[in-house]
């Protein structure tokens, strides 16, 4: 791969890993606020012990493994992304005709 196209890549990821981070922070800031709330809710449902109040405990902790999911998977993005930056510096450095 000449020179030029692996920093063109290089360039590429990295901008989808700062993408990717920023939704992950994000992501993580939005999963705070549903556990908070899926907390109280819980709370709710064992004091109150009405169906209402399950029931809204249940959405609750819905939303929070969803966040809990894309967290996981935006995760894992940004672990492949840093892998894939790290090898085309690898392949950039090595190709590198000035390194002694």
């Amino acid at each position: 791969m000449s020179r030029v196209l692996i920093e063109r890549r290089l360039f590429d990821v990295a901008q989808r890993l700062k993408r990717a981070r920023e939704e992950l922070a994000l992501i993580e800031e939005q999963l705070a606020v549903f556990t908070d709330a899926a907390e109280d809710a819980r709370i709710r449902s064992l004091v109150s012990e009405t169906p209402l109040a399950h029931r809204e405990y249940t959405d609750a902790a819905r939303h929070v493994d969803a966040m809990e999911r894309s967290r996981r998977s935006v995760a894992d993005e940004v672990a492949e992304l840093q892998v894939t930056q790290d090898e085309l510096l690898d392949r950039l450095i090595s190709d590198d005709p000035g390194r002694s």
